[in-house]
Order: structure tokens, then sequence, then C-alpha cells
């Protein structure tokens, strides 16, 4: 059974799956406007051969609010949980959670044993999701009581469904009145900082698999030179018909590729 609790020596709020205490756990970031419980069932699936340990990233969920979002401050915290638990762990980030895996591997390396790239890679983006948090500062949610009628009124700002589906995992419907789980202020402001990539010193010795969807243009071919320089031992594949969201549309496909990877 999960449960959440928070080390007394770190920030993040994380959900924990335990499993046989003989291999090697698993740390899990999500991605941006994301949180642990967008991984849950693939956490609770993983936990059949290790423990899992997922984040709420600061300025997510139901860890604290920062003033800053720097992928040094996400990493440093990614490295407090791992020196809680005392062992190294493997890592498993998605997209802005990867990036900030990515940090954690090339500026810590003792605390990572294998690292897990979830469709992103290091370099600096030029899109913006700052459309995404004007659309969520807008939403109306003066008497708001359903998730049905926040997409209906997110509908006017967020046309795909699953875009809207996703953001809605992060309002808080229970508090009064409602609140996003989310320091959009800080997210607004650091955007380019979680957009782009500070392109740190050194390289990761060890195993690292970078997986991405197949439809999805987040892991261009001209960044593998980047990646095989960074991390020598990296192996790159994709899933077929996956964008970038590749976990939640391809569930059994990414944990497959994800536990083969972790068994090897």
């Amino acid at each position: 059974m999960a449960a959440r609790p928070r080390y007394p020596c770190t920030m993040l709020a994380t959900t924990r799956y335990d499993g046989p205490p003989a291999a090697t756990p698993l740390l899990i970031a999500h991605g941006l406007f994301g949180s642990a419980r967008n991984w849950n069932v693939i956490a609770k699936r993983l936990s059949a051969r290790r423990t899992v340990i997922s984040v709420d990233m600061r300025n997510h969920g139901e860890s604290p609010r920062a003033d800053t979002h720097s992928y040094a401050d996400l990493a440093a915290d990614l490295a407090e949980v791992i020196e809680a638990e005392g062992t190294p762990m493997d890592v498993l980030g998605h997209s802005m959670g990867g990036k900030a895996a990515m940090m954690l591997a090339l500026t810590r390396p003792d605390l990572v044993r294998r690292l897990v790239v979830a469709d992103i890679a290091p370099i600096a983006y030029d899109h913006s999701q700052d459309h995404l948090i004007e659309a969520m500062r807008a939403l109306d949610l003066t008497d708001l009581t359903s998730r049905s009628e926040a997409d209906r009124r997110l509908s006017q700002s967020v046309d795909t469904p699953s875009v809207r589906a996703f953001l809605l995992q992060s309002l808080d419907l229970r508090a009064d009145p409602p609140r996003w789980r989310l320091n959009l202020d800080v997210l607004d402001r650091e955007m380019d900082k979680i957009t782009g990539w500070p392109a740190p010193n050194g390289t990761f010795p060890g195993p690292a698999f970078f997986l991405a969807g197949g439809e999805s243009d987040y892991v261009p071919p001209e960044a593998r030179a980047g990646i095989k320089a960074r991390f020598p031992k990296a192996r790159m594949a994709r899933i077929p018909g996956a964008g970038h969201w590749l976990h939640a549309e391809k569930p059994r496909e990414f944990e497959a590729a994800v536990e083969a990877f972790l068994t090897a």
C-alpha cells in the first residue's frame, strides 16, 4: 500500500510503494505541471521487483513552494531524497523530471545506479508552456465543484482534451476555495530555466536509457551526439505510436521497456 511520507531532512512530498528490499530502489521524478499521483499505477506495477518512490517536485503537488526552480535546485532536492534513503537509487525522470534526473546524474553520479530519461534531451527548447499557465490562471474557480465543469470552463482556452485532463489532475476541488496545486507564479517566472538547459560539465559513467515517444519531437536526431557525450553508456529507443506523455499513452509498453533496462 502506498504511503506519502516527507523525509525529515528533505522538502519533497513522496509516495512510496515498498517492494523486495534486496533490489535497488527506484526514484521517479514527474514532468512540468505533474505530480507523483500521475505515476501511481506505473509505480505500483514496477514495485513488484523493487521499492518505488515517486516525488512531488518543488512548486508542484504537496511539496513546498520555493522562490526558484532551476535544475540545480531540482537535482539537489532529488539528492536529498536519495541520501535520506541511505543508498544509491535507480532514477527515472520524464520531461522536466528527466532534465532534473540528468542534472543529478551528472553532478552526483555517486547517487545514481541506472538512469532512465523519458522523452527529453539535454538541450534547450524554444517552446514555452506559458500559454498553459495563462489558461490555468484564467480558469474561473467561482462555485466550482465538479471536474466536468472545470473541464468545460478550461476548454475555452485549452483545445486538447488530454491536456485538459492532465492539467486538471493538479486542481484541488476539495479546497475552499478550489486551488491549483502548482506555484504558477514561480513556474511562469522560471519558464526559461525549465525549457532551457544549463549544460553542466562532467559525464555519467553508469547505464542510461533514453526512451522517447515515436510520435514526439522532444528528442531530435541532432541531440544524440550530446547525449552520448555526457552519457557514454546511453541506449536509445522509441515507443511506436506514443507522443510526449508516452507513459500515459502506452503504459504497458513503457513499463516493459523500463523493467527490461533496470533488470538487465
